[in-house]
């Protein structure tokens, strides 16, 4: 059974789809080579926004954008040739202007950020790719009930700051809360392998050519939220969160 907690990648994703004939059909080099138009969307989109000086209205353009492309690109996967493309270059909007944020506050954030970033993108896919790591239904099982339970505090935790409450320690600089920080971020990355995984079997499952793109969409989600999450863990680390009370 094919189990990811990834949105866009869910286990109905290719479930009743046609088989391709040859050359119609998904293959891992063309994910990987949508994945990297994606990725230069993204970088260039992030790069002018961060030359910008007026950036704060791009995070709520990319914000709402990126929310929109994402709907569409979830529940329309024949869309996402197009919306995969759309979606990279709001998020672009988007981190580029939460990065700029973080940058003047903490110089140097950034670019430690990136590279962690794509560093544990590169670590993990070699470690997949060689079969250092495969990962068994209960592997699986673990990061989707992790993944699901970590939604689930953060949608918790903005639902009560609408009130004014804030849930202890999860945003804090203190102990437990880089520990919660450090928690996520090896979740966020472990979601690469199911998305590996995931992208992998759908390829040798012959699925049709524009399923490319979902599993582009797919990688670029995780990426995302893991970049963000390095973000947030190296801020609290420098004395970024928000003070225990």
């Amino acid at each position: 059974m094919l189990r990811t907690s990834n949105p866009a990648l869910k286990e109905s994703t290719f479930r009743n789809l046609p088989r391709s004939v040859a050359g119609e059909a998904m293959t891992l080099q063309g994910t990987v080579n949508k994945t990297g138009v994606s990725l230069l969307i993204l970088l260039a989109a992030a790069s002018f926004v961060w030359n910008s000086e007026n950036f704060q209205p791009f995070i709520i353009i990319g914000l709402i954008g990126g929310l929109v492309a994402a709907l569409v690109t979830i529940f329309k996967n024949t869309a996402a040739p197009f919306t995969t493309p759309l979606y990279a270059l709001f998020e672009g909007l988007l981190l580029g202007g939460i990065s700029k944020m973080f940058e003047m506050r903490y110089e140097g954030i950034v670019i430690n950020a990136v590279a962690l970033t794509f560093g544990t993108l590169a670590a993990l896919l070699a470690a997949y790719s060689t079969g250092l790591i495969r990962p068994s239904e209960n592997f699986k099982l673990g990061i989707f009930a992790a993944t699901g339970a970590i939604a689930l505090l953060y949608l918790v935790s903005m639902g009560l700051g609408f009130f004014g409450i804030r849930v202890p320690y999860i945003h804090d600089s203190g102990p437990i809360g880089i520990l919660f920080s450090v928690f996520v971020v090896v979740i966020a990355a472990l979601n690469l392998v199911l998305d590996f995984d995931f992208i992998e079997r759908g390829a040798e499952a012959g699925v049709p050519k524009y399923m490319e793109w979902v599993g582009a969409f797919g990688l670029l989600v995780t990426l995302v939220w893991l970049y963000l999450e390095i973000l947030h863990l190296l801020a609290k680390l420098q004395g970024g969160g928000r003070d225990r009370r």
